[in-house]
């Protein structure tokens, strides 16, 4: 290495190191681009546009991709010396291009890789390439980029030219003509720059579009892992599916089962599979098993590591999953959790003591350490370290925003496995965007499963039309001998004085009691009627309420506490049961492992209502157990047409499952008997409007996001829809800004520890309610003035936003 090299940086100083070194970045860069192919294996969807040279290209995209940080003005802003340089280093990386690649095709790719992987090439604010320097001379651009030394574009230029001949990379022989000076070197990245921009302004058809989004992905990616100086992981803990049959066969006769026909039958499956069966018969070991067998179909094909993606609507259920799943596997750490809260749940981890943990004087693990493991995790996740992940289908579906920030997630998804847990179907949008997904992951070599105990016809058929390569349709009968539930309606509302005598009958009794209401309000209201005396017979922890709108540290605590109760896994539930009360919203709806002996719920979708019955009597171990429906009450919602049942769900689809219900009143019921119900509600006149909905959310976010026509162009504004449609907002109570401050300056080493430490205060709101608080810019957060308890949430807000806010209406 000459000693101009050794003087070039990529990264500035931090503490007491000194900065990585150019080279060194591109070192590890490539190297990461070589250990992403090794992962992802080879992609069909870009062989033909590519002619096999994809990774080819990707490898010397990523050693070239900052080989433009060479100006001074750049170094001088590493070090310090000034404030910033202004100016787009990977325009100048393009200027080693055309000296190092002799290939005109291998070339234009390389090019548009390197130039894109901060920025776009087009865009509406001002920040893409097109508006930064499109209309640019050679000479201006040579003026604005400033002065180089001397030797570092020659170095710099035979370094990569080295390096790329020891990685097995193609690399042109060094050639007379521009001379590498600054004048030569801004020369030819403002004529390679011109030609990408030509190139791309132009709408292309989807199989090219594709390809360069994945191209970016790659590239993006391999820098991302080498700056963060992560890796990824290159095993997938399924294994192979005769070691990890026999592992489950171990862990279920550790606790007196045995495997169940359908499991092996699953096991059996190649190709995509949807797999219908009653909660509690084991689908998630049938998913593992058959995932274990794609995971190997996979590799042989392609020879990478396939990924597999298990995927729940909810971010409770992802949490309690992800842990499932570790214990499955045998390593927590194995298994990512990729949601927006992932750090949260790493410290709720990360939090337990375990021996040789550092402690406080209290006795307690270091939190601020413990913050930074957990953030550590996280951020590991969003560069896709784990092999295994369970998600939201929605933090997939942003792949659709590609760009330098999402395409990432594309590229990590070609040839995978995706398990889709519990879909809405009721949710059309939602539906119809994850369709168009599902159908962008098969083009990416991915084989889909679809769990569910109410699988309809009606989501059987979309899911078979929307694939192109044949899927499975896997029945699980009922294994119980007797019906596990018995139905019973009311015409009263949940909340009316009859189901609170009702309620507290069973109580009396000593029964196990869960309470669904469709918001939080009910909750709340028929908490605060029931828990005292509960409480008062059983002891502090026999009544929980549990929804969204708690802080992050109240609601953590709650579900420890609802698994300790009311698990399957607790030692009670393997004997008899705890008396007790769970009054909670749709939360509980998903894998939440959890057991009671009698349920009083709201009116709801059918498919929302079987997988709350699936919450009683799980295993089957006892009689028929009661399961009690309540009418609902019919009410309006701001700015949207039409009724909803208790402010939650469209009328047609509920009163439809209310009049099949009542039909079946008083008998013993279970999730065989929902498929034909599921059946004839997708066979009114709602239905058939409900699939017309699904196919046309499905073709319009195929067309909008899933085509990529203009593939580097600048998507950034729709990250803020996705935010609407999928996530929330959060805030910390007004009571809270003295300890949530205190929590961020406890980290003073780790701004980011202290940052999730703080998190601890947020609860939850909906995107739209973010007009219900202010914004603290010192903070960084918002705040809203509200009546909170530990163990009711948030009940009330106080203050401007009160006239358009009811006390504890859902937010």
């Amino acid at each position: 290495m000459t000693d101009i090299l050794a003087t070039l940086r990529a990264k500035s100083p931090r503490g007491i190191h000194p900065g990585q070194l150019l080279t060194a970045h591109l070192a590890d860069t490539r190297a990461a681009a070589a250990l992403l192919r090794q992962r992802v294996g080879r992609l069909k969807a870009a062989e033909d546009i590519f002619d096999g040279t994809f990774w080819t290209v990707v490898e010397l995209a990523a050693l070239t991709h900052d080989a433009g940080k060479i100006p001074d003005g750049f170094q001088q802003m590493l070090a310090g010396h000034i404030r910033a340089w202004g100016e787009r280093h990977e325009v100048a990386s393009l200027g080693f291009l055309p000296q190092l690649i002799d290939d005109p095709g291998m070339l234009s790719w390389v090019a548009a890789a390197v130039a894109t992987h901060h920025r776009p090439l087009t865009g509406q604010n001002g920040r893409d390439l097109q508006s930064l320097y499109g209309d640019v001379t050679p000479a201006e651009l040579t003026h604005r980029f400033g002065p180089f030394d001397p030797r570092a574009a020659p170095s710099l230029a035979a370094w990569l030219r080295d390096t790329a001949t020891r990685a097995g990379l193609p690399a042109a022989a060094p050639q007379a003509g521009t001379p590498l000076n600054s004048t030569g070197l801004v020369a030819l990245a403002h004529q390679l720059l011109e030609e990408v921009l030509e190139r791309w302004e132009d709408r292309v058809g989807p199989e090219e579009g594709l390809a360069a989004v994945l191209l970016q992905g790659a590239v993006t990616l391999s820098d991302h892992l080498s700056s963060a100086h992560q890796t990824l992981s290159t095993i997938q803990p399924l294994g192979a599916p005769a070691a990890f049959r026999a592992r489950l066969e171990k862990k279920f006769a550790d606790r007196g089962r045995t495997m169940r026909a359908h499991q092996l039958q699953a096991a059996e499956v190649t190709g995509h599979l949807l797999l219908r069966g009653p909660t509690g018969s084991g689908k998630t070991e049938a998913a593992l098993l058959w995932a274990a067998t794609q995971v190997e179909a996979l590799t042989a094909a392609g020879g990478g590591i396939p990924r597999v993606f298990f995927t729940l609507p909810y971010l409770a259920s992802i949490n309690a999953m992800a842990t499932r799943l570790g214990d499955t596997l045998g390593d927590r750490e194995a298994v990512g959790v990729a949601h927006s809260r992932a750090a949260s749940y790493h410290l709720a981890q990360a939090i337990a003591p375990q021996d040789g943990d550092e402690a406080d004087e209290h006795g307690d693990p270091c939190r601020v350490d413990a913050a930074a493991k957990a953030l550590s995790r996280a951020a590991a996740t969003k560069l896709f370290r784990e092999s295994v992940r369970v998600a939201t289908p929605y933090q997939l579906l942003r792949a659709a925003l590609a760009g330098p920030a999402h395409s990432g997630i594309l590229i990590d998804a070609a040839n995978s496995v995706f398990i889709l847990d519990e879909l809405h179907a009721y949710d059309a949008r939602r539906l119809g965007y994850i369709l168009a997904s599902a159908r962008l992951w098969e083009r990416l070599g991915g084989r889909i499963a679809v769990l569910s105990a109410t699988l309809p016809a009606a989501l059987a058929s979309l899911f078979k039309d929307t694939l192109t390569a044949p899927t499975t349709l896997l029945n699980i009968p009922d294994l119980n001998v007797a019906a596990r539930h018995l139905l019973h309606t009311r015409d009263h509302h949940l909340t009316d004085p009859a189901t609170l005598t009702e309620i507290r009958l069973r109580l009396a009794q000593g029964e196990s009691v869960l309470v669904i209401a469709n918001n939080v309000a009910h909750a709340t209201a028929l908490y605060e009627h029931l828990a005292p005396d509960v409480r008062e017979h059983h002891g502090q922890d026999a009544a929980l309420l549990l929804h969204s709108r708690f802080r992050r540290v109240d609601r953590s605590r709650i579900e420890k506490k609802i698994a300790d109760r009311f698990g399957t896994a607790a030692p009670e539930a393997q004997s008899s049961r705890q008396p007790g009360l769970l009054v909670a919203t749709q939360v509980v709806e998903v894998s939440l492992d959890v057991d009671f002996d009698v349920l009083f719920t709201g009116a709801a979708p059918l498919e929302a209502l079987l997988q709350r019955f699936g919450r009683i009597n799980r295993i089957g171990a006892r009689p028929s157990a009661d399961v009690i429906v309540h009418h609902p009450a019919w009410t309006t919602r701001r700015g949207q047409p039409g009724e909803y049942a208790d402010g939650i769900y469209p009328r047609e689809p509920v009163e439809s499952a209310w009049t099949i219900l009542t039909r079946h009143q008083g008998r013993a019921v279970d999730e065989a008997d929902a498929t034909a119900w599921l059946d004839e509600v997708y066979a009114t006149h709602w239905g058939i409007q409900w699939r017309q909905e699904v196919l046309e959310r499905r073709e319009s976010f195929d067309r909008a996001f899933l085509q990529f026509r203009y593939p580097f162009e600048d998507r950034g504004t729709l990250a803020d829809t996705f935010d609407e449609l999928f996530d929330g907002t959060e805030a910390i109570l007004a009571q809270d800004q003295d300890p949530y401050a205190a929590a961020l300056a406890a980290a003073d080493n780790h701004p980011g520890a202290g940052r999730l430490l703080a998190d601890e205060y947020l609860i939850p709101m909906p995107h739209w309610a973010g007009s219900l608080s202010r914004y603290e810019k010192r903070l960084k957060v918002r705040i809203i003035d509200g009546n909170y308890h530990p163990d009711h949430g948030l009940t009330a807000v106080r203050g401007q936003p009160q006239s358009t806010y009811r006390a504890g209406e859902v937010l």
